[in-house]
């Protein structure tokens, strides 16, 4: 297996964004009239979508509308507050100009919503992403592979040449779904026991494992 193209999820694999997620939910819970949530709960409620995060996030029965009001609240916060406590994880730039300079191609697939995925992308990768593909309304999110098979048209890379980088279960299955191997780290918002777990063809602790993995893989 040559690689030719490695596609990343952003939240827990990129970039460290909890704390800019926790306040943005914290923030529309509060206009809610609902109970703050702890930054270790909102890590275990992030990986599916915004608006899985928010129906996790508010009390259990709560109604459908009020889920919507809060699910509107956190998106206007969030929209003025993604990237200020929001950094790339330690390792990670220079992970991804080493690949540009192998001439490997490199995209991000993310179940955040796109404007807000765009935004730290250009912020802190612009040089070195060439794809980004977020969750938009009408087109299915992780772990269904759809967004990995649109990150490969434009890529122009076939799936047999590449490789998923992600922090989660639901990035495991979604790399299974599409049929690539998954490359599981370990710094992000899961243990390593749920990457174990979902099937992760490799687990990693650092950034630069990741090239570790690719070079092995393009070396035999």
């Amino acid at each position: 297996m040559e690689i030719k193209a490695v596609i990343f999820d952003l939240d827990g694999t990129l970039t460290d964004t909890l704390a800019d997620l926790t306040n943005s939910v914290n923030f529309a819970l509060s206009e809610c009239g609902f109970s703050q949530r702890s930054t270790e709960e909102v890590r275990s409620f992030v990986g599916n979508g915004i608006r899985r995060l928010i129906n996790l996030s508010v009390p259990y029965g709560t109604p459908e509308n009020v889920c919507e009001e809060c699910l509107n609240a956190f998106k206007v916060h969030y929209e003025k507050n993604s990237c200020v406590n929001t950094k790339p994880y330690d390792g990670v730039n220079e992970v991804l100009e080493a690949l540009k300079n192998k001439g490997i191609k490199t995209a991000v697939v993310t179940n955040k919503i796109h404007w807000a995925a765009k935004e730290i992308v250009s912020r802190f990768f612009d040089e070195f992403i060439d794809v980004t593909v977020g969750q938009v309304d009408g087109v299915a999110q992780k772990p269904e592979p759809d967004g990995i098979f649109c990150a490969l048209e434009k890529l122009a890379v076939s799936k047999e040449n590449a490789v998923y980088v992600g922090d989660s279960e639901v990035d495991c299955i979604t790399a299974h779904n599409a049929g690539i191997p998954c490359i599981g780290v370990t710094w992000g918002f899961r243990d390593r026991e749920i990457l174990e777990e979902n099937g992760a063809e490799y687990i990693v602790d650092t950034p630069e494992e990741v090239l570790k993995c690719v070079y092995l893989s393009n070396n035999g």
